[in-house]
């Protein structure tokens, strides 16, 4: 059975989460991020309904362009990326976000620090 959450909730659960998400529409403008005080990527409201392509450097906005165009034609089904900075490796993922009939409602950026889970090794089974 599908529970129904408020908005509250559905936002708070996904703070907690150990990653930043932002969504952008289907006419490339910003509508959500997610919030924290632990942001890699810092955003204010004023990101709101912003182009995205307003909120990256000028050298990277042919990548920009060429990652919705394949996202929104159905050429990918996902982009990721990986950089170095300030001594932490980000993975950065971008998803379609399409409606239950595949038209394109916008895309998904996902960040996350993956600085630590490179060092897992073994095998953890308990909690500690």
């Amino acid at each position: 059975m599908l529970e129904v959450f408020s908005t509250e909730v559905l936002e708070a659960i996904v703070d907690a989460l150990p990653l930043e998400m932002s969504f952008i529409d289907a006419a490339d403008a910003v509508r959500y991020y997610s919030k924290g005080d632990k942001r890699i990527f810092k955003r204010t409201p004023a990101v709101i309904g912003r182009k995205v392509q307003q909120c990256h450097p000028k050298k990277s906005l042919d990548k920009v362009e060429q990652v919705l165009s394949d996202l929104k034609s159905g050429k990918r089904d996902a982009a990721a990326f990986w950089i170095d900075l300030h001594g932490r490796k980000l993975y950065i993922r971008y998803f379609p976000v399409r409606d239950k009939a595949g038209k394109y409602l916008g895309t998904l950026e996902v960040t996350q620090d993956i600085t630590d889970i490179q060092k897992i090794t073994g095998e953890k089974r308990l909690l500690d």
